[in-house]
């Protein structure tokens, strides 16, 4: 691929956008094996979406890029998950994890059997708190004005501690219902790692040849923002598929998951390699997200589901985020 010339850059990108859809196809095979939306949403698809922020965070950290773009990388990514990215769907097709309530007003004789979104709605809260303790964390230990190794370790530490829940209570969830993985989960985790590995190949081109770009809005000054967009691509079509499809649980878990890599994980581990200064627009940034988590939070909460008026806010508060971080 480099020795296309100028048609490199076209080509390492493609190979992004390929090995992403590879990951899209084995997700949905593992859907459709019976993995749970809420359990890919929240132990599978983030490390498949997000595999491109955690690279891009070791990339830099290795190569000793500045701590700085990798904030803005992670800030670019959540708030993009967290309004655009849910608001988009929401306004097409509506995001209500509670659907069953809608056959509990059209037949009053019969019981629904709305177990599954109950328990989804549950799961979903569980992660939208994670959010906002993840995203508390960042902010209070970076009120010093920068991020150090001891405070990577506490982020990571916070990541690994979310991500070890999740798994017990998957193991304990197969035990009561008699269930267990299938034989092909194996070769699935294979395939998803392939992927991996030729994101790492693009992302790891990409960087390079952007840090010697010096002059217009694709250059280095703007790596954190030109690859946070390029690495939300795949997760922008995990939400508009998943939300064609009418399973909003997978497009709220799987937004909300991938946020988990970026905030606290991708920068906890930069944080490891040296310390990470703070873009200008990070409180901006902190309080979207913040706000995006509490608003998601209680209208799932009250009424299990996201008006499609909060799309067009949520879309709003990103136009805002853009205007505060390019623009000012």
């Amino acid at each position: 691929m480099e020795s296309t010339g100028a048609w490199a850059p076209w080509c390492f990108l493609g190979l992004f956008i390929a090995a992403s859809f590879l990951m899209i196809w084995r997700l949905e095979a593992m859907t459709e094996s019976g993995v749970e939306g809420t359990v890919l949403g929240t132990l599978v698809m983030p490390y498949c979406s997000g595999m491109g922020n955690l690279i891009f965070a070791f990339v830099l950290g290795a190569k000793g890029g500045p701590g700085e773009e990798v904030v803005t990388n992670s800030l670019v990514n959540n708030v993009t998950n967290m309004t655009l990215l849910i608001g988009l769907p929401t306004i097409f097709w509506g995001m209500n994890v509670l659907p069953a309530a809608k056959a509990k007003k059209a037949k009053p004789g019969k019981k629904p059997n709305d177990k599954e979104h109950r328990i989804n709605r549950l799961s979903l809260l569980l992660t939208l708190t994670a959010v906002l303790f993840f995203t508390g964390a960042v902010w209070a230990l970076a009120r010093k004005g920068r991020l150090d190794f001891g405070d990577g370790l506490v982020l990571i530490g916070l990541f690994l501690f979310w991500q070890c829940f999740h798994l017990f209570d998957v193991l304990k969830s197969n035990v009561r219902q008699n269930k267990s993985f299938s034989w092909m989960l194996p070769l699935d985790l294979a395939i998803l790692a392939i992927g991996a590995y030729a994101i790492y190949l693009s992302t790891d081109w990409l960087v390079d040849w952007l840090s010697h770009i010096h002059n217009g809005f694709i250059s280095a000054k703007h790596l954190g923002w030109l690859s946070g967009w390029l690495m939300v691509l795949p997760n922008g079509l995990l939400a508009l598929y998943y939300g064609w499809r009418g399973n909003p649980e997978v497009v709220y878990t799987s937004q909300v998951g991938d946020g988990h890599i970026s905030i606290p994980l991708c920068i906890g581990i930069y944080a490891l390699y040296r310390p990470v200064q703070l873009p200008a627009f990070f409180q901006t940034g902190m309080c979207i997200l913040l706000g995006a988590a509490v608003l998601h939070f209680l209208f799932v909460a009250v009424l299990g589901r996201l008006p499609r008026f909060m799309g067009w806010v949520m879309i709003a508060a990103y136009v805002v985020f853009l205007c505060e971080g390019l623009v000012k």
